[in-house]
């Protein structure tokens, strides 16, 4: 196997080459410490603030794409093959780039600190619509958070960027294909595998595959390896917990797992489909899980953390395992040995722990498609509503046939260590008419599909109370007011404020 001991990638107009860096060295320190790029800056260190925004671009199909990322909780190691743009590489000379003239214009700056973080995402939505909605506006800034301005003067400065310039003039137009050629000449097949000492004298090594077989190969080698794929866990082990990740696999550039193939009756997903790139599929064949995927994270954490890996963390309060979970869904893991497939469900043993052998890895999801006469719903618990880890999470789905249930599958996460199916609760349903007395009944059944714990986020008998309630308000939402009777009564946890199933 040929390999390569040193990372290529392209900073603003700089190559890079780099033979010495270790896997746990965030872009967010090599900017500001190595060189002196202090534009990017630190707030929160996990993903949330939004301060260290930077663009990545990368060649998809032999096309440039750039997206808006965390710098903090993005590794050096990830980065072979992309070209990297900070803040300082927009002004030109003495003249202001049209997104930052327009913040200045129109006062959408205080205090100064998240100025550059909001620039670089108003940047990216510039450079693909240059004269955004107010929605579209609203959901680039998603993972920018500022203090001051209380957020009016930036929609209006994103509003008028267009009348300061077109992205056409820009230097990432019209210097694509001169990054393009200089991103395809450093294409290769080789295993990039970097060694590097750290601070304390021992050694720190990652790998970097360009293909399935290599990452399966050094998976073999090294089977306690950690897997990187967006980062947007892994990224807050190294800075809020000070975990080893060595040796660490990055494999974000894999792009035999970033596929999705549709089906008549099923899509796939590969492993290392992020968010962001499932979007439109999903919004054409499960647009029930659309207002969820809006609620994971910041734009820049949809672009950065792929599906597979919020599967093989394992969290039980991860975002998308219920609703696949609730569509049937079957996992497709892979190892030098072969393939296997099972469940999703089945893939979560135990808290923390996963059905995962030495050496295998996350190949592909294959989620069913919805049918006609099948319901499906997926609600969402969370203090604030927006950039914050579940409560708990449901998902449903019903299939009807002469006004019975013929068909169902629900799942939770947030109510058991793993993201579980409510079994006693389904076979409660199962047979039984499509009315609110069937509802009711079945309602203390999912007493016996789970006994959650309480946590700050909540108490064991406001989530188990919530869950009920989630399921009536499914019912309610997917059937007639004749059949409802108008007889539901929503009840509430007496120890919380608020309508328990507020979503």
């Amino acid at each position: 196997m040929a390999t390569r001991s040193t990372l290529r990638f392209l900073l603003n107009d700089t190559p890079i080459e780099l033979s010495d860096v270790r896997a746990s060295v965030t872009l967010l320190d090599y900017l500001r410490l190595e060189r002196r790029l202090t534009g990017t800056k630190e707030g929160c260190n996990e993903g949330d603030c939004g301060a260290c925004t930077v663009l990545v671009g990368r060649l998809r199909n032999g096309e440039l794409s750039y997206e808006s990322l965390n710098a903090c909780i993005r590794f050096v190691g990830s980065l072979d093959g992309c070209h990297v743009v900070t803040v300082e590489h927009l002004a030109a000379g003495d003249s202001l780039h049209p997104v930052q003239q327009a913040l200045v214009d129109h006062h959408g700056s205080q205090c100064g600190f998240c100025t550059p973080g909001i620039v670089m995402s108003l940047y990216a939505l510039w450079m693909r619509t240059p004269s955004p909605s107010e929605a579209e506006i609203e959901t680039a800034l998603q993972g920018n958070l500022c203090r001051c301005t209380g957020y009016e003067p930036i929609i209006k400065a994103a509003k008028a960027a267009s009348t300061y310039g077109s992205p056409q003039d820009d230097p990432l137009t019209t210097e694509r294909e001169r990054v393009t050629a200089q991103l395809q000449a450093w294409r290769d097949d080789h295993l990039v595998e970097v060694t590097a000492a750290s601070p304390l004298g021992d050694e720190e090594r990652f790998f970097v595959p360009q293909t399935t077989e290599q990452l399966a190969d050094v998976l073999d080698a090294h089977p306690t390896a950690t897997i990187v794929a967006g980062a947007t866990d892994v990224g807050l082990w190294v800075n809020k917990d000070h975990r080893a990740i060595t040796p660490a696999v990055f494999i974000g550039n894999l792009g035999a797992l970033q596929t999705i193939e549709v089906k008549k009756d099923a899509v796939t997903i590969g492993g290392g489909v992020s968010y962001s790139d499932f979007m439109p599929v999903l919004k054409q064949h499960f647009s029930h899980l659309e207002e969820l995927w809006w609620r994971v994270g910041g734009e820049q954490v949809r672009n950065m953390g792929t599906i597979g890996g919020n599967i093989a963390n394992g969290s039980p309060i991860g975002d998308s395992p219920p609703g696949f979970i609730a569509l049937g869904a079957r996992l497709t893991l892979r190892s030098k040995a072969g393939a296997r497939s099972l469940p999703l469900e089945d893939f979560f043993l135990a808290y923390g722990k996963q059905d995962l052998r030495p050496g295998e890895f996350v190949e592909a999801l294959t989620v069913p498609i919805p049918q006609n006469g099948t319901h499906n719903g997926v609600y969402k618990i969370s203090k604030r509503r927006d950039e914050d880890i579940s409560a708990l999470c449901a998902a449903f789905s019903v299939t009807l046939e002469g006004g019975r249930i013929s068909a169902c599958r629900i799942a939770f996460g947030g109510m058991a260590g793993t993201p579980k199916r409510a079994e006693h609760t389904e076979t409660a349903l199962l047979g039984e008419p499509w009315t609110m007395d069937t509802i009711n009944a079945a309602r203390p059944k999912l007493a016996e599909d789970y006994q959650p714990l309480s946590d700050w986020r909540g108490t064991s008998a406001y989530r188990l109370l919530t869950a009920q309630n989630l399921l009536t308000r499914f019912f309610l939402e997917h059937t007639t007011a004749g059949e409802a009777d108008g007889a539901v009564r929503l009840q509430r946890d007496p120890n919380a404020s608020g309508t328990v199933v507020a979503a």
